[in-house]
């Protein structure tokens, strides 16, 4: 899928746009974010270890986010959560572990137990046809969460922008048999009706997704919560 524009995603606590590794050095720095941060406050029995996680495709790259999660929480909730904004589609096996493949880390596990700056470990879901993910922390604070929930969406990347084969307009639907005998692949509503696809299966529609093509997947690709 050649046409792929680079991605960037917006800041969800100053809305402003940044590239995979702006966004990085951006949350570090982000004064709105600090100010939130400062309007939370919490006594000290209150707060709880906080993980900025920086996770992303690991074969494009341009399919990113950046969440915090309580250290309280287990990996199997990190699973479901990936499983719900970017790869569920028929319940396949998944696993995180330390190397491709190698060194699994059990989902039970505690993030406060297994999580420090700098750690970057691997998240694998279908043994067949896989999506590979690594997650990489890259803070850790002591505070009260932005939500109640286990995990917070800090940034997204914004949905790629595909251009159609044949005229070059935004691009809605991928053609799996045209991805697998090349990269032109992606074609607008109009020139889709007309585009011979016999084999594979029907066109699939371009989601917010690494596993967009892969296993049947048409999505959601949106956050759990």
């Amino acid at each position: 899928m050649s046409d792929q524009k680079k991605t960037k995603g917006k800041c969800v606590y100053c809305g402003k746009s940044f590239s995979k590794s702006g966004m990085t050095r951006h949350l570090k720095s982000c004064a709105e974010r600090s100010k939130q941060i400062a309007l939370l406050g919490g006594k000290l029995n209150e707060t709880v270890d906080l993980f900025h996680l920086h996770v992303y495709d690991a074969y494009s790259g341009d399919y990113w986010m950046h969440l915090e999660m309580s250290g309280s929480a287990k990996l199997k909730e990190l699973d479901s959560y990936l499983r719900a904004i970017w790869l569920e589609c028929c319940g396949h096996m998944s696993e995180f572990s330390y190397k491709r493949w190698e060194d699994e880390i059990p989902q039970n596990s505690i993030a406060e137990n297994i999580f420090e700056p700098g750690l970057e470990i691997f998240h694998m879901y279908d043994f067949g046809t896989t999506s590979e993910t690594k997650i990489k922390v890259i803070d850790k604070r002591k505070g009260i969460s932005h939500t109640r929930y286990p995990i917070f969406l800090m940034s997204r990347n914004d949905v790629p922008e595909f251009l159609c084969k044949e005229c070059g307009a935004k691009a809605e639907w991928l053609c799996i048999e045209c991805m697998y005998e090349n990269d032109d692949c992606t074609f607008c509503d109009k020139h889709i009706e007309s585009h011979p696809h016999d084999e594979y299966g029907e066109p699939m529609p371009l989601v917010n997704s690494p596993r967009i093509g892969m296993c049947g997947y048409d999505g959601p690709a949106e956050p759990q919560y």
